[in-house]
């Protein structure tokens, strides 16, 4: 076993968290443990967990605290300095994925998040290849914490629906605190979807809202008009692709989302709003090859 915590965050989906799970025990070295939390108190998925892995520690919220607030509570628990994190759909493709994890997490002590490069159903694996940049974002169903660093930059906000927020919170956050975010492709992930549920209503009218709120959380006043902006473009984004429908629910949701959360609000300084856009745009390369010796799968 490896000294890295792998954490899944599960809801409906039982039997695609059974595969994740499965997956997960295959990979050799293995993670020294496994945390499952399940959202929404569905006992019916915590129950099938336990029976198919009862040495699997099951975490249950009664209400909903959505993927980000999973997390909170799957990193808080963890016993090991590094955190794997996969959605309940997303596991690794490669055997020896904690292995790789571990060895760019040596390699690189001041990135606070590793992330991985993701595939979804239909698209082509491509080779690992033993490249990497730094980067401003991350997927939180792909990564990996340094977990002393996440409890430092605070928690994720808790959104049934986190599109928009949740990772590039935390990630303006680690930002703004001098920390760095690592990928590379020579970690990969599968997420088992076509990706078909980011048209629903409740899913566009939630990246709106959530772009708001953001703004609101951590820009300073005189960033709001980027922040405005943000949300013009992801509106002009939505119509182009026809995705029309909960746009209006969106908007009017910015309000009650505002006074929800106003007591959260902490602003980041301008420079560090500006650097983290900056970085988005322009990542920056990484000669990886020399620094990690692991093995290419």
């Amino acid at each position: 076993m490896i000294p890295v915590t792998a954490i899944v965050t599960a809801y409906q989906r039982v039997e695609q968290t059974l595969v994740t799970l499965r997956t997960l025990r295959l990979c050799d070295p293995a993670p020294a443990e496994i945390l499952v939390h399940v959202d929404r108190n569905q006992l019916e998925c915590a129950a099938a967990i336990r029976r198919a892995h009862p040495d699997i520690r099951v975490l249950v919220s009664e209400a909903s605290v959505g993927p980000g607030g999973g997390r909170n509570l799957l990193i808080a628990a963890a016993s090991c300095p590094i955190v794997s994190s996969f959605d309940d759909d997303s596991y690794p493709i490669d055997r020896d994925y904690f292995a790789r994890v571990k060895e760019l997490c040596d390699s690189f002590p001041d990135a606070a998040v590793i992330d991985a490069h993701v595939y979804h159903v239909g698209e082509t694996i491509a080779a690992d290849d033993k490249s990497a940049k730094w980067v401003a974002d991350f997927s939180g169903g792909a990564c990996a914490y340094r977990r002393d660093h996440f409890i430092a930059s605070g928690d994720y906000v808790p959104l049934d629906l986190a599109y928009g927020m949740e990772e590039v919170d935390l990630a303006l956050r680690l930002h703004a605190q001098g920390r760095r975010i690592l990928r590379s492709p020579w970690l990969r992930v599968f997420h088992d979807t076509d990706r078909a549920r980011h048209a629903d209503p409740s899913v566009t009218a939630a990246s709106v809202a959530n772009l708001a709120l953001l703004a609101f959380l951590r820009y300073p006043v005189t960033l709001w008009p980027v922040g405005a902006l943000q949300c013009g473009r992801r509106l002009q984004w939505l119509l182009r692709n026809g995705r029309r429908r909960g746009i209006g629910r969106g908007l009017a949701g910015i309000p009650r989302l505002v006074l929800r959360y106003w007591r959260m609000r902490q602003p980041l300084p301008a420079a560090a709003v500006r650097s983290y856009l900056s970085l988005r745009r322009h990542p920056v390369p990484v000669p990886l090859a020399a620094t990690v010796t692991g093995s290419v799968g």
